[in-house]
């Protein structure tokens, strides 16, 4: 297999341009021929095309924050494998369907001035996608600015019929959307943070499916709650949606196995505690009591953090609960790990191996100012979208291909670190031919400070082939990569004071994919396209 090795150490993000290119359900009421067309209509707006603003009352503080048909989060997306998706949405926002891969609808990713202008006020664009290869859990969001901070929901993706899931069949299915609240305008603290170099204010609470739970004052009634019966299996469908934090969860007295990842299923583990970064999913099933317990049970999620930055220390809770319990039972709470135990953190991400059987092949693998930077490149948006641009073949001006495949500027990574980074600004991408197998090795520095870096590839799924701590090293390191059973994912995170290493194909004509940090403004542009020479 023809490998082309990236290193590229980070700040805290990644764009890769490549040549070639809230609900509980029980049973989904959609139609059941083998593949169909799903229509859906988002509306952003009222009937005078302003933004819809929807009043929403959290910790005793009442704003108004954008949604998507009135709903905090927003509504889900279900769908089977093969099924085309079509999605009106009207006014304002770009939505990014986070995971989908768009196989040659690179139009639909969503980005704004990426793949797409923003919306216009008054205007509508319809997102067609057909979702192929792909079963599980991913989502949506809004992806402007911070407005992914209330607009978000989940996508529900089943088996096609006839096929079943590769483990029993659970009673019941639950989507868990991990997200950040803040009292404050989401857009005046982006705006605050982009106009003084510092980083953004954090927020006021994590949220269980838009609730802050009983753990925050002012919260005891809004608390997710979940209630289940005795001897039964559930799948829970978690996401964090939060916007910087990877977090741990963990539910009292109860242990969960882990089935899927960005949909794509895995070797089944069982584990009481998990680790989930910004925009990754993750399947479990929960296995209830085979009796009535005296005691309910909180599902409890807090940060794992090991940065220099600020951040939200706190914790945010559900309930779980029997039916037919009697009320005054006592709460348990679970044990999380301590904020920046990294150990924990390696050691389970580890733990993640593709199914890699016949069904379910392997394919292959002061002064400053706080921003994120790949091999010394710090991504600036261009006025015209880059698809826009790269289609009409006028991208002189939007961007150069002039990305760099290696540090500018090299030291020791994690560290000292050195008095001048030497980053510039820039719209840059690296330009693939058709096909290509590409590894990408993401090397963590000690700029600003150690930290977990979580990074999304638009419209690809990627191999996670190898990972370890320090700086990375060349000739000793890629010997212990994982090349039988790697885990398939669309995010995954450098690990604090670490590297990442990954594999991908560029079979994506002509689509721009979007290697982007969830916490920083960094991009690398992937363009896959089947017209170049090279």
């Amino acid at each position: 297999m023809e490998v082309s090795p990236i290193p590229i150490p980070l700040c805290f993000a990644v764009i890769l341009f490549s040549t070639s290119h809230l609900c509980v359900f029980s049973g989904v009421a959609i139609a059941q021929n083998e593949v169909a067309t799903r229509h859906y209509k988002f509306d952003v707006c009222d009937y005078n095309f302003k933004i819809r603003l929807q009043n929403v009352t959290r910790l005793c503080h009442t704003k108004s924050i954008i949604t998507v048909n009135g709903k905090f989060p927003g509504p889900p997306i279900f769908a089977r494998e093969g099924d085309r998706v079509v999605v009106e949405v009207v006014n304002h926002v770009t939505i990014h369907w986070h995971g989908i891969r768009q196989l040659q609808s690179g139009w639909a990713d969503g980005p704004a001035y990426i793949t797409q202008c923003p919306i216009r006020t008054g205007q509508s664009y319809v997102y067609n996608f057909t979702i192929i290869g792909q079963r599980g859990t991913l989502w949506w969001h809004a992806h402007i600015s911070w407005l992914r901070a209330t607009t978000y929901g989940p996508i529900i993706i089943l088996p096609k019929l006839g096929d079943s899931y590769p483990f029993a069949k659970p009673h019941m299915e639950i989507p868990i959307l991990f997200g950040e609240w803040w009292n404050a305008n989401t857009e005046a603290v982006i705006s605050q943070a982009l106009q003084t170099g510092a980083g953004p204010n954090v927020s006021d609470a994590y949220i269980i499916n838009g609730f802050p739970g009983l753990l925050y004052n002012c919260s005891a009634k809004d608390t997710f709650k979940l209630k289940v019966k005795p001897g039964k299996t559930y799948l829970l469908r978690l996401i964090n949606a939060a916007l910087n934090d990877d977090l741990f969860f963990s539910i009292a007295n109860h242990c969960l196995t882990i089935v899927e990842a960005d949909a794509v299923y895995v070797k089944p583990f069982k584990t009481n505690i998990l680790l989930i970064a910004p925009g990754q999913t993750t399947n479990v099933l929960l296995k209830t009591k085979s009796h009535y317990p005296n005691a309910t049970f909180l599902m409890s999620a807090r940060p794992y953090f090991t940065g220099q930055a600020t951040f939200d220390n706190s914790t945010t809770a559900g309930i779980l609960e029997y039916t037919q319990q009697s009320k005054g039972l006592p709460v348990l709470k679970p044990t999380l790990p301590a904020i920046n135990d990294t150990a924990f953190a390696a050691n389970f991400s580890q733990k993640f191996r593709s199914l890699a059987n016949d069904k379910f092949p392997v394919k292959g693998p002061n002064g400053t100012k706080f921003s994120a930077s790949v091999n010394n490149i710090s991504f600036s948006l261009p006025s015209t979208a880059i698809l826009q641009s790269y289609f009409n073949g006028k991208f002189n001006g939007v961007y150069t291909t002039d990305f760099p495949s290696f540090p500018l500027v090299k030291f020791n990574y994690t560290g000292t670190p050195p008095n001048n980074t030497n980053v510039s600004n820039g719209t840059k991408v690296v330009v693939l031919p058709f096909n290509r197998s590409v590894e990408l090795v993401f090397q963590g520095t000690i700029i600003p400070g150690a930290g977990s870096h979580p990074l999304h590839l638009h419209g690809y799924n990627f191999f996670v082939i190898g990972q370890g701590f320090g700086n990375f090293d060349p000739r000793k390191d890629p010997a212990n990569f994982n090349l039988v059973d790697p885990v398939e994912r669309n995010t995954a995170a450098v690990p604090s004071g670490g590297w990442l290493a990954v594999r991908f194909f560029a079979d994506n004509p002509v689509h721009i994919n979007l290697m982007e940090p969830l916490t920083g403004t960094m991009d690398i542009i992937i363009l896959s396209s089947n017209n170049f020479d090279n």
